[in-house]
């Protein structure tokens, strides 16, 4: 056993083996009984259930947080101020070229500078919604792919199962496959909540949290992926019932949150700044009139919903003159200009100024990702824990080994001693009655 433990120290998911001695069955002769020494009744590999299941279920606590992070972060770039992403800038710039034009309302280069601006803030408006979109798509793409994943282990799964099963007679050795079996396990841990029932016999029954089947001794049970019939977003079913609100940890359920939540609820927050905004200002636009006396039309193509406001927004006048800066009619007027400009410092969109409304968008995505991290941070402390103490148990001591090694000489070494000192006895005996 020390030999096979020292060679499998780094073998992934190997439990250390120990042999289970017996004493052998003693012989009688006549008033005398003989000890006939003793004899491995049994191989067996050390290892805590309980432990195991608390590895699993850290696994998948990290698992659902690791994808939620991946997908986190890369919203965080497209609103990233630092590196020139997101609309802060684009905004400022609006109503600075706004407050240029109250200053000369009539100067077509400052008419001109705000069509510019509404361009560049109607354009950073539908590439923001245009990359969510792209990363809900991509998310969307990963669940099936990790569905894929889940199919592939829990077919590995059922054939190993049944290997332990079969090979799980009184006195057979099914440590390795044990081992073989954990660390699939582990790996269907990562990417989706499972639950195990020891069926008897060695075997186990897996399934989701929720009870949705996944191994069922030699049987596996595929989930799959139909697409939404209302969102055309891949939800996972299990034997025809969709279990996609079910899911709840590993890779799995972060993709799901990840798709079905936070990109939504931002994509929801991006279309009603754009909405509100896009409506305010055409507010005030058709309120004034344009360098021509004639009544103002809207700035931007109005919205007829909040939903899908950012990724289609759009200037609607090409001609500066259009822009309404004027209230009485006059060229030089520029009432408008700063009932424009006023919009900025007004609760318009949902109860705040746009600045502060993009604000607390930017602050929600940031505290999401912040909290996933947090919760990862003291996750990982507590699976490296639970793995110190899984290894504690399973894992092989080169230490522990070497001084067993030593034992092992040192009782070869007397029973040689004893076999000896046996032959030397007999040997005198014999010669001593030989005639």
């Amino acid at each position: 056993m020390a030999s096979n433990n020292i060679a499998n120290e780094n073998t992934p998911g190997y439990s250390r083996e120990v042999a289970n001695l017996t004493t052998s069955p003693t012989v009688d002769e006549g008033p005398l009984t003989f000890g006939t020494g003793v004899e491995v009744q049994s191989v067996i590999s050390l290892r805590d259930s309980v432990l195991d299941l608390r590895v699993n279920q850290e696994t998948q606590q990290q698992g659902q947080l690791n994808a939620f992070i991946g997908g986190g972060q890369q919203i965080q770039e497209l609103f990233n101020q630092t590196t020139g992403a997101g609309l802060q800038t684009p905004i400022t710039a609006f109503f600075n070229s706004v407050s240029q034009l109250s200053i000369t309302p009539s100067d077509p280069n400052a008419r001109q500078a705000v069509l510019s601006a509404a361009q560049n803030l109607t354009t950073a408006f539908n590439q923001a919604s245009g990359s969510l979109a792209t990363l809900q798509q991509n998310t969307n793409l990963s669940v099936s792919q990790t569905v894929a994943q889940i199919n592939s282990l829990t077919t590995q799964l059922a054939a190993v199962n049944g290997e332990v099963t079969a090979n799980s007679a009184p006195g057979e050795n099914v440590g390795s496959l044990v081992d073989q079996r954990q660390q699939l396990l582990n790996q269907l841990s990562n990417l989706v909540d499972i639950s195990e029932i020891n069926a008897g016999n060695g075997s186990l029954t897996v399934t989701t949290s929720s009870g949705a089947p996944l191994v069922v001794g030699e049987q596996s049970f595929a989930l799959t992926s139909q697409p939404n019939a209302t969102t055309g977003l891949q939800d996972v079913y299990s034997q025809g019932t969709d279990i996609t609100p079910q899911i709840s940890s590993g890779q799995l359920a972060g993709e799901i949150q990840l798709r079905d939540q936070e990109i939504p609820a931002i994509q929801n927050s991006l279309d009603t700044l754009a909405f509100d905004l896009a409506t305010s200002v055409n507010t005030v636009q058709e309120a004034g009139t344009d360098l021509n006396g004639a009544a103002g039309g809207p700035l931007f193509v109005p919205p007829t919903a909040v939903s899908g406001t950012a990724a289609t927004l759009a200037v609607a006048i090409t001609n500066p003159s259009k822009i309404a800066a004027s209230r009485d009619g006059l060229p030089g007027d520029n009432a408008n200009a700063n009932a424009l400009l006023a919009l900025q410092n007004q609760n318009i969109v949902a109860g705040q100024t746009p600045l502060n409304y993009y604000a607390g968008l930017v602050f929600k995505i940031g505290n999401d990702v912040s909290t996933a991290l947090a919760s990862q941070t003291t996750g990982s402390a507590a699976l490296a824990q639970a793995e110190n103490l899984q290894g504690g148990v399973s894992g092989v001591d080169i230490n522990e080994e070497a001084a067993n090694l030593v034992r092992y000489q040192n009782a070869y070494q007397a029973s040689a001693e004893v076999s000896a000192t046996i032959d030397t006895l007999l040997l005198y005996t014999i010669t001593s009655f030989t005639p």
